[in-house]
């Protein structure tokens, strides 16, 4: 899961409404009785899910795995609407600003911890701090680049993440751009207007911390003490995770359920088996083996969800990698070489479209053809670049892998990907690309973010509002938090920066568009394709709304009562 959102996105943007029916009935609400119904006795509905990388420390997330229980159990200043993604207050009972550049938040007042003490403004600025100050090695420390002071309290590694030099000490371990004015008052100076910033402040590195999290930050990551509608139960490692209704959460709407049992699988037909036997109530995730000839839909019947969702798929390239990050005319080979359209209509039933784009078709500013010819299916062109790569120096390695994990549905389509490199490019392109799995999410993501991957990896984009920023700030601007590949252009960092501080909202986004058509220059990722939403439901729940992020809505699911 990722961050930001437009200061106001218009209410008629791209987006959306996601029109995903409630599978099985209307919102009914999780009372004790319900003979015949298991689930009812116990309130407890069980949901797929997978290991999260680092825990539950809002800063140090940057994957869905943690990503979506974080957003069970922490509110944050801002919320996202479940139906249209669109930003409202949560936390804060105001957020203003004359220039978008100087910043007043004020709390609702009466919110509290699970631990039973008072959500106050320090505790946003205590975490905001922990997260930007770079020796905490925080995986959301460049969200606060826009803060006053960033500079300060945030040093680079002379010589990148492999090399000897360590990054020199950060002068102070507070940025100067926050200020708490009272218990219930915090303010915030930016170095430029950005137009944004009040939409970015319901991802999860805006997330505060208690008291609590800073006696023990390493414990707290597996057991943390948290303030949104759910409360953290406990994490079986690799097997589940658990969350409670929160008794003392402030939001209008409540939890339907007593509890949400986060269950993990070594692979995603495996889920699908136990959501058939009604032993798992929620999957956003349909398998391959399922997709093809619409048997989900025959196998589900009622209880199967269609709709959109704000997710792409892309392939990333290690740029620090001299072996295998190639050069920009090798991956353009890469990307002419890949039949996207075969894919998506064959392992995915066209459950899943071709993108010539590095952003989803459901947001805000996505332009088609982003990607110029380099998105299209051309094995003659292909071989073209080819041979201009190699002319340049460059020799790929007699084997290329696509890494993926391998405890979800990826082996299918990354096999035919690589088989159509390899079929594209002949036998005399001098080299193999294979698919290759690491058993876990898990794994995968860390082997990704300690810069030790060797080879392409599959990488996605789960959106964090509807807006074409965040499709391209955290993925490709230079150090950015998800900058998986280590990419950096700063002819595309300063049109990036011109559209972040942009005051008119159409002049930012042409500003955006420019700078993602700057990416096929380099094409850092390739894009393949964006998702549809395919999911499915048991038959002892109701009311389940699925969000245009792709996730379940944890407060619309509840338990049928007969």
């Amino acid at each position: 899961m990722r961050v930001t959102k437009g200061a106001k996105i218009a209410a008629g943007s791209a987006l959306l409404a996601l029109s995903v029916a409630a599978c099985g009935g209307g919102g009914g609400s999780s009372s004790g009785g319900g003979s015949g119904n298991p689930r009812a006795a116990a309130g407890t509905v069980y949901i797929r899910g997978c290991e999260p990388q680092t825990g539950f420390v809002p800063g140090n997330i940057n994957e869905t795995c943690g990503g979506t229980i974080n957003d069970f159990v922490y509110s944050k200043l801002v919320k996202y609407n479940s139906d249209t993604a669109a930003p409202e207050l949560d936390q804060a009972a105001s957020i203003d600003t004359t220039d978008n550049k100087v910043w007043t938040i004020k709390l609702k007042p009466g919110l509290k911890w699970t631990d039973g003490t008072q959500v106050t403004a320090k505790n946003y600025v205590d975490a905001w701090n922990y997260t930007a100050y770079s020796p905490n090695a925080q995986l959301g420390a460049s969200w606060f680049a826009d803060v006053v002071g960033f500079d300060k309290v945030n040093t680079l590694d002379p010589d990148g993440p492999d090399g000897p030099k360590e990054a020199p000490k950060p002068e102070t371990d507070k940025l100067s751009g926050l200020e708490v004015v009272d218990d219930l008052t915090l303010k915030v100076t930016l170095t430029a207007p950005v137009a944004v910033f009040r939409t970015k402040l319901g991802y999860s590195t805006f997330g505060a911390l208690p008291d609590a999290f800073f006696k023990d930050p390493k414990g707290f990551a597996s057991n943390p003490v948290t303030n949104g509608p759910f409360k953290f139960v406990k994490w079986d490692h690799n097997s589940q995770i658990v969350v409670a209704a929160n008794p003392d959460y402030a939001g209008a709407e409540k939890p339907k359920v007593k509890q949400i049992v986060y269950k993990m699988y070594k692979d995603d037909d495996a889920a699908y088996a136990d959501l058939l036997s009604n032993n798992l109530d929620f999957t956003e995730l349909i398998p391959p083996s399922a997709l093809a000839g619409d048997k989900w839909k025959t196998d589900l019947g009622d209880r199967a969800v269609e709709g959109k969702q704000g997710t792409i798929q892309t392939l990333s390239f290690p740029l620090y990698d001299k072996e295998f990050g190639g050069n920009a005319d090798f991956r353009k080979a890469i990307s002419l070489a890949i039949d996207r359209k075969t894919i998506t209509d064959k392992i995915f039933n066209k459950g899943r479209v071709p993108l010539d784009s590095w952003v989803s078709p459901i947001v805000d500013g996505y332009k088609a053809g982003q990607c110029g010819e380099f998105c299209a299916y051309d094995p003659a062109k292909a071989k073209e670049f080819l041979t201009k790569a190699k002319s340049e120096g460059y020799t790929p390695p007699k084997e290329f892998p696509i890494w993926y994990n391998g405890d979800s549905a990826h082996k299918e389509w990354v096999d035919a990907a690589a088989n159509s490199i390899n079929q594209a490019l002949g036998a005399d392109a001098g080299f193999t690309v294979v698919g290759k799995a690491m058993p876990t999410f898990d794994e995968f993501r860390s082997t990704i973010t300690e810069h030790k991957i060797k080879g392409m990896f599959r990488t996605g984009w789960q959106m964090d509002y509807p807006h074409i920023e965040d499709f391209l700030n955290p993925l490709v601007k230079t150090g950015a938090s998800s900058n998986d590949g280590l990419y950096s252009n700063k002819d595309l960092d300063a049109k990036l920066h011109e559209a972040d501080t942009a005051t008119d909202p159409a002049q930012s986004i042409s500003l955006y568009q420019q700078a993602e058509a700057m990416l096929a220059q380099d094409l850092p990722t390739i894009p393949l394709w964006s998702y549809g939403l395919q999911a499915g439901t048991s038959k002892w729940v109701t009311g389940v709304k699925v969000t245009p992020f792709g996730v379940l809505d944890p407060l619309s699911i509840a338990i049928k009562e007969a």
